[in-house]
């Protein structure tokens, strides 16, 4: 299990493809994807995202569960594209695109090592030594980054246990105050526990 909570094990064919091969051709997709603003290859795209889990070994739920979670913001995008736009096979388009290229990242995340995917980061910042970046800086940076989308997940998870626990019901925003504690209270024990790991001192000192 990785630091993050993010890499699934599995022996399917992605996890066999380097990290940088694989992002590679999720940025190259994404350009096509942009510049043609075809609906047929949006489609297509999420097809083929939707395929690529259970080909992959990653199943078939974990990609209903991005969606899921998508779902919301697809719906906004669709309604503003046929009222306001008035063209409601763009607001499809622009959905199927944004749900597949979410779909195609969030399997490329599942399938590589976090630790390879920050390799990947630093050996590509390593020409910025010269302009004074420090790449294991970045990697660190990129690190927490990643920390912090499951740390948002169990805080809102955590937030919303306490909400129904209580009896409330309707008041929704009455969850933003326990998952911004929620969020800082799990900040303050990652500055702990980087301070304890001689991070700080590094920094002050300017060693890598």
């Amino acid at each position: 299990m990785s630091v993050v909570g993010l890499y699934v094990a599995g022996r399917g064919p992605l996890y066999r493809v380097p990290a940088g091969p694989k992002l590679f051709a999720l940025l190259v997709l994404g350009v096509v994807l942009i510049v043609a603003a075809n609906l047929w290859s949006a489609l297509a795209t999420l097809f083929l995202a939707l395929l690529l889990y259970p080909v992959a070994g990653l199943g078939v739920r974990r990609a209903l569960a991005v969606l899921r979670a998508l779902w919301p913001f697809l719906l906004a995008i669709g309604v503003f594209q046929a009222l306001f736009v008035g063209e409601w096979t763009e607001g499809v388009r622009l959905c199927a695109q944004l749900a597949g290229l979410v779909l195609l990242a969030n399997a490329i995340t599942l399938s590589t090592r976090v630790k390879e995917m920050l390799g990947l980061f630093e050996r590509i910042s390593r020409p910025l030594r010269h302009i004074g970046v420090n790449p294991d800086r970045v990697a660190l940076v990129l690190a927490l980054t990643i920390r912090s989308i499951p740390m948002v997940a169990t805080a809102w998870s955590a937030a919303r246990d306490g909400y129904r626990a209580r009896g409330l019901r309707g008041r929704p925003h009455l969850l933003v105050v326990p998952v911004i504690v929620h969020l800082l209270r799990m900040a303050e024990a990652t500055g702990e526990a980087l301070v304890a790991r001689g991070i700080d001192e590094d920094a002050r000192t300017g060693h890598p």
